[in-house]
């Protein structure tokens, strides 16, 4: 993986025999390793927010139930009062 400045460890040799950008192979396949990480990291992260939506979505629909039943509750209260 790359440093704490984001380099591959690897020299970029500009203007290397064959080389018309300055990376080689290896700096291609570091750079796709990265991007591989990246991308897995982010799905990872996609699957736990999926998850962590579902359950708030869980919760709210368990809260409005339990508001809603509260509610009703404290309308029958007074009625149940009466004789």
């Amino acid at each position: 993986m790359s440093g704490p400045n984001g380099d591959l460890g690897m020299p970029v040799e500009a203007g290397a025999e064959g080389e018309e950008d300055g990376f080689g192979e290896a700096e291609y396949a570091a750079i796709n390793s990265m991007l591989d990480q990246i991308n897995s990291c982010l799905d990872h992260l996609e699957e736990k927010n999926d998850h962590l939506h579902a359950r708030l979505q869980e919760l709210l629909e368990s809260n409005r139930q339990t508001r809603l039943e509260f509610q009703q509750q404290l309308g029958e209260a007074p009625s149940d009062a009466s004789p």
